[in-house]
């Protein structure tokens, strides 16, 4: 339907549906809300607030308000003026049919509301552009969101003005909605709107029949060319922006423009609004953040084309940006990559309405793609030289594939060193690895899977001779099927197991491996999910066991079933899939499996042209593996290595302080197990450079005989490999991990601490705890970001970021402190009964 009621419940927005004029006037004209109204036209803000709210622009099949953006049939408008709302109610009244009227009220403040049908294709905005066009009445440019509710009145005729029987009647095709709302969203993401300039600048008083719409030959508007020479103007006409304006027009990014892409950011992420006096310093930082890695981390190029907003002085421009440019060192961020994704889109389009490929515009997508290429190499080209066998296996799937395959080996590498424990904040740690690689179909996992099986070969070997043995010892009982003595079952330990197992059969295979460390490979996640579905829960808890190296136990209640008692379970597992097959196989995220896996992505491949496969596993590299597996077996026993463990603290206390700014806690919990994680990583590679060191010096075989007869030379070399170059790769491992564990499991982790399942952060345990409740006491009832901020800034410090309180209004929210209004402005909850 076109009208929601909306209401609060648990802290979150929901929804219902309005069937019938009859219930809708009930809403309206209870005495409750009539008193209310009396009291909001007095002046009661806390009273305006607890009227009856409906939608009119949205649609909810579920309920849930939240994140929903599906179009209704329907659109709100408001008439804030008393006087313009007389004006325009009259030519309403008089022909409502003309303007697709569907119901006409007076507001609290005497202003009123109207409620139209929308016209298809178009957006909200679009819609109330076109009717304040026809009304010749002014529009608040701000009041176009599609889940924006009103406060409405009452159902007494000098309050219900007109109300069309049509508002309750709309039928809906579910995937036509689905569809609409697809097209409408881009539409307005990448300014395909039919809108005049000014449209989305924050306007209370806008007169768009005042402003003319432009148009090129083929009939869509030119905003960007009207934009760009706004900037341009608005520049030229500040002293500051005098300086800036002839670099924005020549200097380009791959052939665009900057001063294009600064707009096509605002676009996106502030309504295409520039910044303002109240949020200029905040929105310049963030603009700087970003451009940073399409400038070169250049300051004084970015101080030419980031214009001086709305009397920005030169030296608080460049104040943000050399904090920008102070900031830690990443990728390129996702915001603006989806910037420059919907540029390289536009030009597509631009070609193809021509009809014709442009080489202009051809060699620009090229060059993007390669950009977005080289982008994805970055923490491959942060790596140090790495040793033999992991350069060889790194080398067998290039480079876009470097840290994937090292996430895949270090499991296997640990397997083979099963001996080994080093010493992890104060405590000896095996080398217990689980991973995941993560990624779409045709994206490349599969090149792994021979990497993995030369590494695994040699312990294959040994167990296709135990399963031979095993085979002889079935063939023996079939053939004493009937007979008074049975053989006797050997109990072999096999160590490459597979996943397509049950729990009892798993359980004593790792009961046999005689204490050491047993290894699962699956290129296949889904092996996992289908056959582990109704066991899950037993999965996660024999991996967090084999990653902590603790015991397990196993009663069986059949007399023919082996009881399992495993004194240090000691198991390492490797899975590749598709993200989906990781939340089908991770789907717990309290109880601390997700943290005990290193997840990797492989690159985006979806535009990637086809190519010849250039790497491929050599015989060359699978004979530099296959000297390293096979020496590491001989290493075994316990070492302290203070540089990684003084490495490790160093980066656990960077993203402590980190967190502690921004109040991240997803982010500052999931350290925790990345550090040990990322020590034992480091360990597996150090091993490896041992092993080539020993090669190289004494060869092969010589290498052997000397690790046999000297026991303890591993231990004194690999404390030497703690070199500033190797240790380098601490920080790259461990960011690289962090930063898919967000990717994946940030927004889920959140919904499931904020659970009422899970008791320990229940709301009504909150206790006061410091400078954030402060805050909380000096905000109003109601308030917006930008007097959170001024507000933290008075409690904390200049040194505030928008990200610590854009995190510290989230926090609240999810504590059910807060609640967002429509007007984008939050309320305190128990303030609102």
């Amino acid at each position: 339907m076109s009208c929601y009621l909306i209401k609060v419940e648990n802290g979150h927005k929901v929804a219902r549906s309005i069937t019938s004029e009859e219930e809708y006037k009930q809403l309206r004209g209870s005495n409750e809300q009539k008193a209310n109204l009396r009291l909001a036209r007095a002046g009661n803000d806390a009273a305006k607030r607890r009227l009856v709210q409906f939608n009119y622009s949205g649609h909810y099949p579920q309920g849930v308000v939240k994140g929903m953006k599906l179009p209704s049939g329907a659109f709100g408008f408001d008439m804030d003026e008393p006087g313009a709302f007389a004006k325009a109610a009259k030519l309403l009244l008089k022909e409502p049919d003309k303007y697709g009227l569907l119901m006409l009220e007076r507001s609290a403040r005497q202003g009123g509301h109207a409620v139209f049908e929308r016209e298809k294709g178009k957006t909200v905005l679009e819609n109330q552009v076109r009717i304040a066009t026809m009304l010749k009445c002014e529009m608040d440019t701000s009041a176009h969101d599609i889940n924006r509710v009103y406060f409405t009145t009452t159902s007494d005729d000098e309050d219900l003005l007109f109300l069309s029987p049509r508002l309750f009647k709309d039928a809906y095709d579910e995937a036509a909605v689905a569809a609409e709302g697809k097209v409408l969203e881009e539409r307005e993401r990448y300014g395909k709107e039919e809108l005049p300039e000014g449209a989305h600048k924050a306007n209370k008083h806008f007169m768009p029949w005042k402003e003319e719409f432009k148009k090129d030959s083929q009939g869509s508007f030119k905003s960007q060319e009207l934009e760009n020479s706004r900037i341009s103007s608005s520049a030229a006409s500040s002293p500051a922006g005098s300086s800036a304006s002839p670099s924005a027009s020549q200097d380009n990014y791959l052939g665009i423009p900057y001063g294009e892409i600064i707009k096509k950011w605002w676009q996106m992420y502030n309504d295409g609004q520039e910044p303002m006096r109240s949020n200029r310093n905040t929105l310049t930082f963030e603009l700087a953040v970003n451009l940073r890695h399409i400038c070169g981390f250049d300051g004084n190029l970015m101080a030419q084309i980031i214009p001086c907003y709305d009397g920005f002085s030169e030296q608080e421009k460049m104040a943000c940006i050399k904090s920008a440019l102070g900031e830690k060192l990443t990728q390129m961020p996702k915001r603006l990559k989806d910037v420059l994704a919907a540029l390289r889109q536009e030009k597509l389009k631009q070609a193809t309405l021509k009809g014709i490929t442009l080489k202009e515009n051809e060699e620009l997508i090229n060059a993007l793609d390669e950009a977005n290429a080289q982008d994805e190499l970055f923490y491959f080209k942060a790596l140090p030289k790495l040793p033999q066998g992991v350069r060889d296996s790194v080398n067998a799937v290039g480079p876009t594939l470097a840290l994937p395959v090292i996430t895949a080996i270090c499991p296997v590498i640990g397997m083979l060193a099963t001996g080994v424990k080093i010493s992890i904040h104060g405590k000896m740690n095996s080398l217990n690895l689980i991973s995941y690689i993560a990624g779409d179909f045709a994206s490349g996992k599969g090149s792994i899977d021979p990497v993995i099986n030369v590494w695994t070969s040699e312990v294959k070997a040994m167990d296709k001779m135990y399963q031979l043995k095993e085979d002889e010892w079935r063939a023996k009982k079939r053939a004493a099927k009937n007979k008074k003595e049975q053989p006797e079952e050997p109990k072999l330990p096999v160590r490459c197991l597979t996943l397509n197992n049950t729990v009892a059969n798993l359980a004593e295979r790792l009961a046999n491996t005689e204490g050491k460390h047993a290894f699962s490979f699956t290129p296949e996640a889904d092996t996992v999910a289908q056959k582990w579905k109704s066991a899950m829960s037993d999965f996660s808890v024999m991996l967090r066991q084999a990653y902590d190296g603790t015991s397990y136990e196993r009663e069986a209640r059949s007399a023919d079933a082996v009881n399992v008692h495993i004194d240090r379970l000691l198991w390492n597992v490797v899975m590749c899939g598709t993200p989906d097959a990781l939340y089908r196989v991770v789907n717990n995220y309290t109880d601390g499996f997700q943290s005990r896996i290193v997840v990797a992505r492989t690159p985006d491949n979806t535009f990637t042209p086809l190519t010849d496969n250039l790497f491929v596993l050599t015989p060359r590299q699978q004979s530099n593996i296959l000297q390293i597996a096979h020496l590491l077996p001989m290493m075994a026993g316990e070492v302290e290595l203070p540089k990684l463990e003084a490495k490790g603290r160093e980066w656990l206390e960077q993203i402590r302080l980190e967190t502690m700014k921004d109040d991240d806690k997803v982010k500052a919990r999931q350290r925790f197990r990345i550090c040990p994680t990322t020590m034992r990583m480091m360990a597996c590679i150090m091993l490896c450079k041992v092993a080539e060191s020993l090669i190289q010096k004494l060869g092969a075989e010589e290498a052997e005989t000397r690790l046999k007869e000297n026991p303890l030379l591993w231990k004194e070399m690999i404390v030497k490999m703690q070199t500033p170059s190797m240790l380098s790769a601490f920080d790259v491992l461990a960011n690289y991990q962090l930063e898919n564990a967000l990717y994946f499991f940030r927004s889920r982790i959140e919904a499931a601490f904020s659970s009422k399942d899970y008791c320990g952060q229940a709301p009504a345990d909150r206790i006061r705890r410091g400078r954030n409740d402060t805050i909380f006491e000096r905000l109003d009832v109601t308030f917006n970001f930008e007097q959170a901020q001024q507000q933290s800034v008075a409690i904390k410090g200049a040194n505030v970021t928008h990200e610590a309180v854009r995190q510290m209004l989230k926090n609240w929210k999810r504590q059910g402190l807060i609640n967002i209004l429509p007007d984008s402005r939050y309320q305190k909850v128990a303030s609102t009964v």
